[in-house]
């Protein structure tokens, strides 16, 4: 994909391969390092979700034990929450469809944070405003894929124009633990896992709760 440049009106999104994700983290690595961002802001996360049960029959164990990992950013949503309740249009959208911050109108009061339900606006307290992932607008200008992308060994991230994403791999956006996407319309497809348990699911919990 790194031959594609920046096209308006393209409704670019993100395309994950939950069943070729590790874990490693290296999406979340390459994005911090490229954008330089403190401790406690991440604009991509990586997050276990586990579950599953042991069952004792005779002298037998029977399991239904599954782990499974999802690499999750701002998903540029058709219906972008974070942009409806900012009180100062700082969230903006470009003609690529992709949402950004104009850090020139932000003033810092975390409302599309509170609002997101992946959690991507974060609070930048360096820079006293909101930051977030914007699929490197500025690689992706010169041909370059995100740093996210890039980086990943499995291969297990992509991008484009969602409508491209969706024909080839499908529409799945809602596996546990993101959230209902009918909130906000994710431009997100998953290949989900063979274990992905569907977003109504209470099968499992997060596992690293504290990293994201």
């Amino acid at each position: 994909m790194s031959e594609m440049l920046t096209q308006a009106g393209a409704n670019y999104g993100f395309f994950f391969d939950q069943e070729l994700c590790t874990g490693c983290k290296a999406c979340q690595i390459a994005c911090k390092d490229k954008h330089d961002l403190p401790i406690g802001v991440n604009w991509r996360r990586v997050v276990e979700y586990s579950g599953g049960t042991w069952t004792a029959q005779g002298n037998a164990l029977t399991q239904n034990v599954f782990t499974y990992y999802t690499s999750i950013a701002c998903n540029h949503c058709e219906d972008a929450i974070c942009m409806q309740v900012c009180p100062t249009t700082a969230m903006s959208r470009r003609e690529d469809g992709t949402v950004y911050v104009d850090s020139s109108k932000c003033v810092g009061c975390r409302y599309c944070e509170w609002a997101c339900a992946y959690g991507a606006p974060q609070f930048n307290a360096a820079q006293g405003h909101m930051s977030k992932c914007d699929l490197c607008y500025d690689y992706r200008s010169t041909g370059q894929d995100p740093a996210c992308v890039a980086a990943c060994p499995s291969r297990a991230l992509g991008w484009g124009p969602i409508d491209e994403l969706r024909s080839e791999h499908g529409t799945n956006d809602a596996v546990a633990p993101l959230p209902d996407p009918s909130i906000t319309k994710p431009r997100l497809v998953i290949h989900p896992h063979k274990d992905a348990q569907p977003w109504t699911s209470t099968a499992g919990s997060i596992a690293n709760p504290k990293e994201i």
